[in-house]
């Protein structure tokens, strides 16, 4: 085993415990670091496999954006210190079923998808190809994700706007 196989467990590992310790904490700032630093943990893993650009993307869309916007919103609306309710037992049993049922799906549809090996580019490519190919509609472009990644951001502004305001009003 060499020390590139266990830099990728050390850093898998990690991000499984900080995934688990983001669901299951019951401080809602603790959480919001959790996730901060399995976001992080992901990007490595981007950087190991060479993939730099996504790496970076990684960090400033869900790190520099979310992640920070999910923490203002904590400390503009909520009792920082205080910690979450005991779920109710009725919407545990959904909690518990919804998850599993994606993960089966997920699951289904890999085992059922014929991956190809081979490689697209071997050749490196320079920042002008990789925006020309971010706004591409062709077969290996990047413009449906680049929009989803948006409306993405969208809703996270939106629904800590709306925590703002539901704090407020019920005041």
């Amino acid at each position: 085993m060499n020390a590139e196989s266990i830099l990728f467990y050390v850093l898998s590992a990690g991000i499984l415990t900080l995934g688990a310790l983001c669901v299951f904490s019951r401080s809602i700032f603790r959480s919001a670091v959790f996730l901060l630093l399995c976001l992080i943990g992901i990007a490595g893993l981007y950087i190991m496999m060479e993939m730099n650009f996504v790496a970076a993307l990684q960090i400033m869309i869900y790190v520099g954006g979310i992640v920070v916007l999910i923490i203002f919103s904590i400390f503009l609306t909520h009792n920082t210190g205080s910690k979450l309710p005991l779920p109710i037992p009725r919407r545990l049993f959904w909690a518990l079923f919804l998850p599993f049922t994606g993960f089966m799906l997920v699951l289904w549809v890999l085992l059922q998808h014929p991956f190809r090996s081979e490689v697209i580019s071997s050749k490196a490519l320079d920042i002008h190809e990789i925006g020309h190919q971010l706004f591409n509609l062709n077969e290996y472009g990047y413009i449906y994700p680049f929009e989803i990644v948006s409306v993405l951001l969208l809703a996270a502004l939106i629904g800590s706007i709306v925590i703002a305001q539901n704090d407020k009003k019920k005041k």
